[in-house]
């Protein structure tokens, strides 16, 4: 979109929105907005815009003839012998000239938006989708700060303001200054040039006003977006974490920041209100005092035989028809460096660069043996901003159909190891394999497909169990479907629901309990079918019956998929082939549970907790 100057990572914080230092070049600006429009997908997307700008001319056009039609009119009035008035043919032809003319130019404008609304419509929701499709391409460490209200509100206003660019730069400013062009030779020609004078010095001090206030409202402005992106991030937080407000009672203090937060936006829009007034109020004298000037003037020509009384009306109809458009022109500029403000986080969001990105010689994997994946880590390491280590120099391998297991204390680098598995990020230092290929050259839509995850705290959308499920493969017939409702032990819960599959789960699944949303998750993952299937702590929310069926049915499903497994309690991981211990982002112990117990080490310790605490 917009050129900016954004550096990398400036949205560091909560909720952080764009700089208010960022800088616009105008040009590159207008530039970057007419290669959205021409990508924005639009049927007949050049006949459109063609037919739009041959309409707003021709509208321009008619409008400034059609006062020379009345004046015309007015003067083929001539008196009769006894000085009566006589209306012959010539009058009244110009006079249906001058209906006509008027007609056409009050209609160009509708029939310019009939034709060029499908583009303009498609340009916003391009803007969109591009902005939509950014901001879900960005690093892990983005979306762990971003406020999702005001990130939302963010897209969508940039995304509109699209729209107002086009409108107000293409359909109204540009065309103002072609009508006022015309209207000054028309009064050169036909009046004086002292009439063209006096309007163009009125739309000089008109303008120079006008853009003089506005750009002192900008400030007005801003206030008036940061507090409403204020309010919007309060509100939606409180609404997608209300358990966590429940449970702290905490639903004055919340309710109170966001009274304060509503106060701000409304001193911020009551200081941009009194702003605008004044813009209003000084637009409105400067006007009436130029229409009062010229028509002064053109009835001081009249009386001095100069001109004819027609020849008033046609300076009075062409200064007010200058007005029409530029009573819209102040507006229409607020609306275009408005426009630009409210692009301003959208392009600064656009200009953050992802982390992960498919290089340019991006392969696919290798085709899958039927046995799984092989995952290797080769010495490894990856160190947080906020930390003072995630992994240090990790090296391991599990080969096909094994199952792998990290344990240790919080903090210990496991689920670093497990974004770095599903290249949610890259490793600073050395390098992980899948099927014997660099992850880094590998195509992200591969790995999506090869690798599935089963969280400890299940996220779900506000739909259907049935869409929940599905989303790991969205092409899964129901029979399919339902084979990994069933394999995750969900058959029963399902067949006791009035809706069946079909029963909403709720804002992140909420109306299911953990256990329950937990073995969504788990039948979600069986129905992608990866060649690895990452568990993280995947049977914690579950009571004991539960957890040894679903165990017992993780067994099976690991059969020909290789499996990495987070474990807090060492019981759900005796029979893993491979058990990794992690302290302080390194591998202090590895082996069998069997070995490990034997070695008396850091795991045997936590084995005897465990157990006696059991």
């Amino acid at each position: 979109m917009v050129h900016a100057h954004v550096a990398r990572g400036r949205f560091s914080g909560p909720g952080a929105v764009a700089p208010r230092e960022t800088k616009f070049a105008f040009w590159a600006s207008m530039g970057d907005l007419a290669a959205l429009v021409m990508r924005s997908g639009a049927p007949q997307l050049r006949l459109r815009i063609g037919a739009a700008l041959v309409l707003v001319l021709v509208g321009k056009l008619c409008g400034v003839i059609a006062p020379v039609m009345l004046g015309d009119a007015i003067n083929a009035i001539s008196p009769s012998a006894g000085g009566a008035l006589i209306l012959g043919a010539n009058f009244v032809g110009l006079a249906v000239a001058f209906a006509g003319l008027r007609l056409v130019a009050a209609c160009a404008p509708y029939a310019r938006d009939a034709i060029f609304t499908r583009v303009s419509q498609s340009t916003m929701a391009r803007a969109a989708v591009e902005s939509f499709g950014h901001a879900l391409s960005l690093s892990l460490d983005f979306h762990q700060t971003k406020q999702s209200g005001t990130l939302s509100r963010i897209i969508d206003r940039g995304a509109r303001s699209t729209d107002f660019l086009i409108r107000s730069l293409i359909f109204s400013l540009g065309p103002t200054f072609v009508e006022l062009i015309l209207a000054m030779g028309v009064m050169v020609v036909r009046l004086d040039w002292r009439f063209a004078l006096t309007a163009f010095a009125t739309l000089l001090i008109y303008a120079a006003v006008t853009f003089r206030i506005t750009d002192w409202r900008l400030s007005h402005r801003r206030d008036l977006n940061e507090a409403d992106n204020r309010a919007a991030g309060l509100s939606s937080d409180a609404l997608m974490n209300y358990e966590t407000l429940k449970a702290f009672g905490a639903e004055d203090r919340l309710v109170g920041a966001y009274g304060q937060a509503m106060n701000d936006y409304v001193d911020a829009s009551a200081r941009a209100n009194a702003s605008l007034n004044l813009l209003n109020g000084a637009q409105s004298l400067i006007l009436n005092v130029g229409l009062a000037a010229m028509t002064v003037m053109a009835g001081a020509e009249v009386a001095g035989g100069h001109l004819k009384i027609g020849d008033i009306t046609t300076a009075i109809f062409l200064l007010s028809g200058l007005y029409a458009p530029l009573g819209m022109l102040g507006f229409q500029y607020r609306e275009i460096r408005q426009g630009l403000i409210d692009m301003e986080q959208m392009v600064s969001l656009k200009a953050i660069a992802p982390d992960i990105t498919d290089a340019p010689d991006a392969r696919a994997l290798p085709p899958a043996s039927g046995k799984g994946a092989a995952l290797a880590f080769e010495d490894v390491s990856f160190r947080h901003d906020a930390r003072s280590s995630g992994l240090l120099g990790v090296s391991f391998e599990a080969r096909p159909g094994q199952t792998v297991a990290l344990v240790g204390p919080s903090g210990a680098g496991k689920t670093t190891a497990v974004r770095l598995a599903m290249r949610l990020i890259d490793p600073q230092e050395g390098r992980v394999t899948l099927d014997g290929v660099d992850m880094r050259k590998l195509r992200q839509a591969e790995v999506r497909r090869a690798v599935a995850l089963v969280p400890q705290d299940v996220a779900l959308f506000n739909d259907t169990l049935y869409a929940n499920i599905a989303f790991a493969r969205p092409d899964a017939g129901d029979a399919e479907v339902r084979a990994a409702a069933e394999a995750a032990e969900l058959g029963p819960f399902i067949d006791g629901l009035p809706n069946g599959m079909q029963t909403r789960v709720g804002e992140r699944g909420l109306k299911l309990s953990g256990g329950e949303r937990q073995r969504v998750g788990i039948a979600r993952a069986l129905l992608a079918d990866p060649r690895l299937l990452i568990l993280d702590e995947a049977t914690s929310a579950l009571d004991g019956p539960t957890e040894a069926a679903i165990q017992e049915t993780l067994r099976k499903v690991k059969a020909g998929r290789t499996t990495l497994v987070i474990a807090h309690r060492l019981s759900t991981i005796v029979d893993a082939d491979q058990i990794l211990v992690l302290r302080r982002g390194r591998i202090v112990e590895q082996g069998t549970h069997a070995r490990l117990l034997e070695n008396q080490g850091e795991y045997a310790a936590l084995w005897r907790r465990q157990t006696r605490e059991s």
